[in-house]
Formats: structure tokens, sequence, C-alpha cells
């Protein structure tokens, strides 16, 4: 089994979809937890290590053998809580992908407090992959609050607009899940990257105990769109 920890509601239906579609009898367990990212962006990520951990140890006791963290926020928090089984960060593979699209990789977020873990993970896969990162950070205004709002498409319009409105980059990042449908609605050549998908990958293969969980295969990269 694999469990899910969320910062919203609005993730569970987006990874079971993927897992019926690329892993079919792939067991997940979600834990949903809006507060924990309401408090890292008030007092930052380490403030919330220990209810981390907690989400994590419930998990295991659930019968989980890998925990996915599908909020880039936390995602630095959860791999550091010491867990007994393998804990996934969803956007790792994203940034690996960005990593090897080229040096200049422009990261769009709908929440400021996703910048800090989101650019130091694109430096620790770039320093991984022996490949130099410039990173560009964009906040994408009015986002975040059209999807506590409920209206996802209007969220992935702002940021589809936001990643068509990028030039000089060889890779846009979309640092937070929740901005995946944005990939359908941009128009720019330049690849756009998500977590969703390669980050269930990348869980179920924890979650199997194949080795090398983490990393990313080529089948598991993430979609480039360009229109």
């Amino acid at each position: 089994m694999l469990a899910l920890l969320h910062t919203s509601p609005l993730h569970v239906p987006v990874f079971e979809a993927l897992r019926d579609e690329d892993h079919p009898g792939l067991e997940l367990r979600h834990f949903v937890d809006e507060d924990l990212l309401s408090r890292a962006r008030s007092h930052g990520p380490d403030a919330v290590a220990a209810d981390v951990r907690a989400v994590l140890d419930r998990a295991v006791a659930d019968g989980a053998r890998a925990v996915l963290c599908t909020c880039s926020t936390l995602g630095a928090v959860a791999e550091a809580a010491g867990a007994p089984v393998p804990v996934v960060r969803t956007d790792r593979p994203m940034a690996a992908a960005a990593v090897a699209a080229g040096p200049r990789v422009v990261v769009l977020a709908t929440v400021e407090s996703t910048f800090e873990p989101t650019v130091g993970l694109l430096r620790e896969e770039a320093r991984r992959a022996e490949r130099a990162v410039h990173v560009r950070t964009v906040l994408v205004d009015g986002a975040w609050s059209r999807f506590a709002a409920g209206d996802t498409e209007g969220c992935a319009r702002l940021v589809a607009d936001a990643a068509d409105a990028v030039e000089d980059a060889d890779a846009v990042l979309l640092a937070q899940g929740s901005m995946a449908p944005a990939q359908r609605l941009t128009r720019t050549p330049v690849p756009v990257l998500s977590s969703p998908r390669s980050g269930l990958a990348a869980g179920a293969r924890a979650a199997r105990g194949d080795e090398g969980a983490g990393a990313q295969s080529p089948a598991d990269a993430p979609a480039a769109t360009g229109g």
C-alpha cells in the first residue's frame, strides 16, 4: 500500500485517476491535513516537522510500505523525518527532468513558501547530475486563492498564462501538484513540467520495493507541452 500525504482534498481524485490510468491494482491511502500547509506558510516548514512525522507514523501503522508527499512545501521535511519506510517527494522526478532539460529553469508557484524547497531541490538534483542550473522564480498572483476556493480551472488558466509569458528558459517547472492542469492550456514551446504523474510512478516503485524508487525513468518523465 502506498500512502499519500496531501495538504488539500482536491489532490485525492487527481491521484486516484492517475492510479487507475497508470498503476491499476495499486492500493492508495490518503492522509489530508490542510492545516500543515497553512502553518508552514506562516512559520516555515520546519515548524510542522513533528506533525508531518506523526502523519507518517500513522501511515506506517496503517500498513503503508512507502509514503508519497504531494506537497512541495513539505517535501524536504517529509524526506528528513526519519520514517521507517521510504518517503518520496512528488516533485523530485520533475526537478530531475527540469535539470536535464537545460540550465535555465523558471519555477512557477502559487504560494511563496514553495520557492525555497523547490529551488533547493533543483540545486540538489543539479549537483547529483553534475550540471549547472540557473533558477528564476515567478509567483502567479491570484492563482492560489482560486484553487483554495475550488476554482481549479481559473487557477489553471492563470498558471498557463504565466507559463506562456516566460522567455529565455529551457524548462518551466510548475512547483505544486495543484498547478498540473495548466499543462494542457499552455502554448509555449518551452517544456512545461508538472509532478503528479511522475511522482506517483516513483511512489509506486517505492511501495513495490524497487531500487532507485526516487529516480526517474524515461517513461515517467513529466510531459512537455507546446500547445
